[in-house]
C-alpha cells in the first residue's frame, strides 16, 4: 500500500484531493499561515512539484494552527438583568401606552381576573427578595456556620423558615384576600330573529322597543311587530310605495312615528294599526333619517340639516320649532329623559362631526351663554317658526356623529360615538360644555344605549381593526372598563334597543338578523327615598 502512495500515480490521486478539498464548500477558519488557496501561485507551484517528484519520500506536513472565533463566558450583573426592574419596566409600559391607541377588548373577565392574580403572585415569588450581592456568582468560598451568629428573626414562630407552605408571607395574602365578584355575562345570543332586506345604512334608524313590549323593525318597504310573548308578528299597513328609513315610540302610549324618504312623517297607533297624522314634505322632500320623543314632542333630524319640533297635541301642520346648527345630514338624534332639570336638553349628531346639544327652554338662559346663536345661517322657510341656536356645539369629533346617549344615572352627561374616520367614543358635560373622558374603541361606533338597571353603557361597532370591527361591547362607568364583549354578527351591528324590564338587548346588523342578548341583571327594588321631593336634580329652580 506505501508504494501505492509513493508511486507517479498516487502522489497526483494526492495532489487532486487537496485541490478539490480546498474547492470544496467548507466552512472556512481563520490561518496562521498564508493558506495555499490564498496564493495561487503558490498553489500551482506546490502541484507542480507534487507532479514531477517520483522519487522523493513524502515528508510530515507542517501542522495548522487554527483560532477559534469564539470569546469568554460573560456572566451579566444583577443590578443590570433584575428580575425585579424587569417587573418594574412591565408595568411601566403599559401604563405608557399612548392615548390615540385602541382600548384593549377583554371578552372573557372570569379570564382576565385570574391573569391579574396568576402576574401578582408570579411577582411576589420571584421578585420580592433580590439577591443582596450585585453578582450572580460570588467569588469567594462561603462563610463558616457559626452556631452563634444565627439571625434573630427564627426567634420568631411565625417566620417564614417554619412555614410548611412553600409560598411565601405576601403570595398567601394575595391569594386569600377576596376579590371582587365577575359579573357573568353569556356571550351567545339567546334568540336569532331572521330579517331580510334591513337597512344596512348607516344614516338609518329603523329598530325600536316599545315600553309595552312591542318590537318594531323596518324591513325596506314595511313596518312590523313582533311580540315577546307569543312570538306574534303584524305588519303596519303602509303604502308599498314609500321607504322607511326611521321609527321612534312614544313613551307614554302605543304610538309610533316613522320618516319616510320623501320627507314625509307618519304617525301610527299601534293598538288600532291605524294612521292618525300625517305631515307632508315637512323636510322639502329630504329623507328624515332620524326621531325622538319627549312627552308629546316629537323631533325629526333630516338630510336638510335641520330638526323640526312637533307637539302631536297641536293639529297645526307646522312645527312650532326649528332648530338650525348643523352644515350636513342630522344623523344623530337624542332628548335627555331623565325626568329632572335638564329634561329639556335635546342632543344631535351630524355627518358634520360636530355634536350640538339643545336646551328647549332656551328663551329662559341668558343669551350669552348661548353658543352659535348668531354664526348659524337661517333658512327663509324658519320664518314662520321659532328658531334658536344650540347650547353648546362640540368640535373634537372628525367623523359622522350618529350614536348618543344620555346617562340616565348621572345628570347632564352625554356619551357620543363616532365613524370609522375617527372611531372614538366620547363623555360630555352638558352643564358646562367641556369633555370629561375619550376612548378610542377601535372601530365604527354605530349605537349607544344606557343600562337602567346598571351603570354600563353598551355600544355596537361596524368597520375597524379585525379584533374590534362588529362587536358589542359593554363598558362599566366611570371606570371605562370594557365588562364584556359579545361576538356573533358578521356585518356591522347598526342598531340596537333596550327590553323595558331592563335586561336585554336586541342588536340588528348587515347580516340581516335580530339577536336578543340577556346582559343586564334585573332590575333593583325602587328605594324609598327614590321620587322624593328632596331629590336635587327634581327641584324647581
Amino acid at each position: 500500500m506505501s508504494s501505492f502512495k509513493n508511486s507517479r500515480f498516487g502522489k497526483r490521486l494526492q495532489a487532486f484531493h487537496k485541490v478539490r478539498d480546498e474547492k470544496s464548500p467548507r466552512k472556512k477558519r481563520r490561518r496562521t499561515d498564508d493558506s495555499p488557496t490564498k496564493n495561487p501561485a503558490k498553489r500551482m507551484k506546490t502541484l507542480s512539484g507534487a507532479a514531477m517528484d517520483i522519487t522523493n519520500t513524502p515528508t510530515k506536513r507542517k501542522k495548522i494552527r487554527y483560532l477559534a472565533d469564539t470569546g469568554d463566558r460573560f456572566v451579566p450583573s444583577r443590578d443590570q438583568n433584575s428580575i425585579q426592574a424587569s417587573y418594574s419596566l412591565e408595568e411601566n409600559s403599559d401604563k405608557a401606552i399612548p392615548f390615540a391607541t385602541p382600548a384593549r377588548w377583554y371578552t372573557d373577565p372570569e379570564k382576565d381576573q385570574a391573569n391579574v392574580l396568576f402576574k401578582s403572585v408570579l411577582r411576589a415569588e420571584l421578585a420580592s427578595t433580590p439577591s443582596p450581592t450585585g453578582r450572580i456568582i460570588a467569588y469567594h468560598s462561603p462563610a463558616k456556620f457559626q452556631a452563634d451568629k444565627l439571625p434573630e428573626c427564627l426567634d420568631n414562630p411565625l417566620d417564614h423558615s417554619y412555614q410548611v407552605s412553600p409560598l411565601q408571607q405576601e403570595t398567601r395574602m394575595l391569594m386569600n384576600q377576596p376579590r371582587p365578584l365577575v359579573r357573568k355575562v353569556p356571550n351567545s345570543p339567546y334568540r336569532v330573529l331572521d330579517a331580510p332586506d334591513l337597512e344596512d345604512d348607516f344614516y338609518t334608524n329603523l329598530l325600536d322597543w316599545s315600553p309595552s313590549g312591542v318590537l318594531a323593525v323596518g324591513l325596506r318597504q314595511g313596518i312590523y311587530f313582533w311580540k315577546a310573548d307569543g312570538c306574534k308578528v303584524e305588519r303596519l299597513p303602509t303604502s308599498p310605495r314609500n321607504r322607511y328609513y326611521s321609527l321612534a315610540w312614544m313613551q307614554t302610549s302605543p304610538t309610533i312615528a316613522v320618516g319616510t324618504a320623501d320627507g314625509d312623517l307618519e304617525l301610527y297607533d299601534v293598538s288600532t294599526l291605524q294612521r292618525v297624522r300625517k305631515y307632508i314634505n315637512v323636510h322639502d322632500g329630504r329623507r328624515i333619517g332620524v326621531l325622538s320623543w319627549t312627552g308629546s314632542t316629537l323631533s325629526s333630524g333630516s338630510r336638510d340639516y335641520s330638526i323640526n319640533h312637533w307637539d302631536i297635541r297641536d293639529s297645526s301642520v307646522k312645527p312650532f320649532k326649528r332648530s338650525l346648527g348643523h352644515t350636513q345630514e342630522v344623523c344623530g338624534l337624542k332628548w335627555n329623559s331623565d325626568n329632572g332639570i335638564h329634561s329639556s336638553m335635546l342632543a344631535s349628531g351630524g355627518n358634520d362631526g360636530r355634536v350640538c346639544v339643545w336646551d328647549l327652554k332656551a328663551s329662559m338662559r341668558d343669551p350669552e351663554s348661548r353658543l352659535g346663536s348668531s354664526s348659524i345661517a337661517r333658512h327663509s322657510s324658519s320664518a314662520s317658526c321659532g328658531t334658536d341656536g344650540p347650547l353648546f356645539k362640540f368640535y373634537k369629533t372628525k367623523a359622522a356623529v350618529r350614536a348618543l346617549a344620555w346617562n340616565p344615572h348621572v345628570s347632564a352627561v352625554l356619551a357620543s360615538g363616532s365613524g370609522s374616520q375617527d372611531r372614538c367614543l366620547r363623555f360630555w358635560n352638558t352643564s358646562v360644555g367641556t369633555m370629561l373622558d375619550e376612548i378610542n374603541t377601535g372601530s365604527q361606533v354605530c349605537s349607544l344605549l344606557w343600562s337602567k338597571n346598571t351603570h354600563e353603557l353598551v355600544s355596537t361597532h361596524g368597520y375597524g381593526l379585525p379584533t374590534t370591527a362588529n362587536q358589542i361591547c359593554i363598558w362599566k362607568y366611570p371606570t371605562k372598563r370594557v365588562v364584556t364583549s359579545l361576538v356573533g354578527h358578521t356585518h356591522r351591528v347598526q342598531y340596537v334597543a333596550l327590553s323595558p324590564k331592563g335586561d336585554t338587548i336586541v342588536t340588528g346588523s348587515g347580516d340581516q338578523t335580530l339577536r336578543f342578548w340577556n346582559v343586564f341583571p334585573d332590575r333593583l327594588p325602587h328605594s324609598a327615598n327614590e321620587g322624593s321631593v328632596l331629590d336635587y336634580g327634581k327641584l324647581i329652580r
